[in-house]
């Protein structure tokens, strides 16, 4: 459960690999959340934070995006299959929803629909193929004995 603390920390943090602000007043498409939900977890996890601006100083806006966070969840969990946990939290009596994506495991990299997603600015980008052997090569044989 994320406390007032740890979200104010987020909203006062810049956004980088492991953090996306989205204002998503009105709503947030499916399908984004799913490519961002794959870049994040290939650069080591993070969070999603819907609700709120993007720019510094942030201001929460609050959101009406995924009324039902458990929905959401299990649609992520169908089309990802990994548990990303949704969170609503309320922040000076606006709704912001927090998705925490975790991290690939080493040796894999995920994908959708084919796509291996990183970051890249305020955008997502395919990993590359020298990225993507640099990932899958981490678990690779251990002939140290």
């Amino acid at each position: 459960m994320t406390t007032q603390e740890q979200l104010q920390g987020w909203l006062d943090a810049p956004e980088g690999s492991q953090l996306e602000f989205k204002s998503a007043t009105g709503g947030f498409h499916f399908d984004k959340l799913v490519d961002y939900c794959v870049a994040i977890a290939n650069e080591g996890g993070g969070r999603i934070i819907l609700g709120v601006t993007d720019r510094r100083p942030r201001q929460v806006l609050g959101t009406s995006a995924f009324e039902e966070p458990g929905r959401t969840e299990a649609g992520l969990h169908q089309r990802l299959g990994h548990r990303i946990p949704v969170e609503e939290v309320l922040h000076r009596g606006r709704r912001v929803l927090i998705v925490h994506v975790p991290a690939r495991l080493p040796g894999t990299a995920w994908n959708i629909d084919g796509r291996y997603l990183k970051r890249a600015g305020d955008d997502l980008a395919a990993l590359g193929d020298a990225e993507l052997r640099a990932m899958f090569a981490e678990s690779g044989p251990d002939f140290s004995a």
